[in-house]
């Protein structure tokens, strides 16, 4: 019988993807309520455990559980936040049009909404701090806000989990810190477990209660003192790792770089085009 207070659980799980072989063979417990920092090199698999905790992807060996019963397609109890963002729908939603479409996965602006419907959506933006978003249209928004109100939805109908997956990719710093905050306190508030996969460690250290580090098919859990270390980090990586700390910041490197910049460089470079951050203006 899993415990209650256990949000996810894998034993001895292998998860593949044709004939790659993502995670062999892990197990690791995360407690509910627990604030949860998924990094890792690029392909290191935190889309594909993501999508295995969603019951996109069945493993295939081992057993995993989500709050005691293995995972199954939309299930209301998680609220997922995809870092391939979808077009979004017509820039001329209103936020308020935008969350609300998302509160019964209905078409995109159906105005009949209860009383109640009404009040999840008000309190939804508010937890974000998106209420004086809630009467623009979206092509009048930022990349950040329109990023807050992806937040906003993905937390519509009281999750216990939020799967956040690369959420501050093409944000600049200063949205970067407001999205981290928001997720921090909403979660705070309503004891969500969390699962928040990220690049770089450093924007995170202060909000982490562990981190969840995968490489070369493993993954190791802990505090961030028990796992940025070089010993596991260079097995994770597969490559001699040093981690440097200097004024409270955490750096780690390979062959003289920064590996976590590195990789965001090459990853996140030119491919994506960060069109979707640019809204019309930023309005502050």
């Amino acid at each position: 019988m899993t415990d209650k207070a256990t949000a996810i659980e894998l034993d001895r799980v292998t998860l593949r993807l044709g004939a790659r072989t993502v995670l062999n063979d892990v197990s690791f417990t995360i407690r509910a309520g627990e604030f949860i920092g998924v990094l890792g090199p690029n392909g290191a698999g935190k889309t594909t455990l993501m999508r295995a905790i969603l019951g996109l992807m069945p493993p295939s060996a081992g057993r995993l559980r989500v709050f005691g019963h293995e995972p199954h397609r939309a299930d209301h109890q998680i609220g997922y936040l995809p870092q391939v963002r979808t077009v979004l729908p017509d820039l001329r939603l209103r936020g308020r049009d935008f969350i609300a479409a998302s509160l019964h996965g209905e078409r995109w602006g159906l105005p009949l909404h209860s009383r109640a419907d009404r009040i999840t959506i008000n309190e939804t933006l508010a937890l974000v701090g998106a209420e004086e978003l809630a009467e623009r249209p979206l092509s009048d928004m930022s990349g950040g806000e329109r990023q807050r109100l992806l937040l906003a939805q993905a937390l519509i109908g009281r999750p216990r989990l939020l799967v956040l997956d690369e959420p501050l990719i093409s944000l600049d710093a200063r949205h970067q810190e407001i999205a981290i905050d928001v997720v921090r306190q909403a979660c705070r508030e309503r004891g969500i477990t969390v699962l928040f996969s990220a690049h770089e460690l450093n924007q995170l250290i202060g909000t982490l209660d562990r981190v969840l580090y995968l490489g070369n098919t493993q993954a190791v859990l802990g505090t961030v003192d028990e796992v940025i270390t070089a010993p596991v980090l260079s097995a994770l990586y597969g490559t001699e790792i040093r981690v440097v700390r200097a004024e409270g910041h955490i750096f780690v490197m390979a062959r003289g770089r920064d590996v976590e910049h590195v990789e965001h460089q090459h990853e996140h470079g030119h491919e994506h085009g960060h069109a979707h951050d640019h809204g019309h203006g930023h309005h502050h």
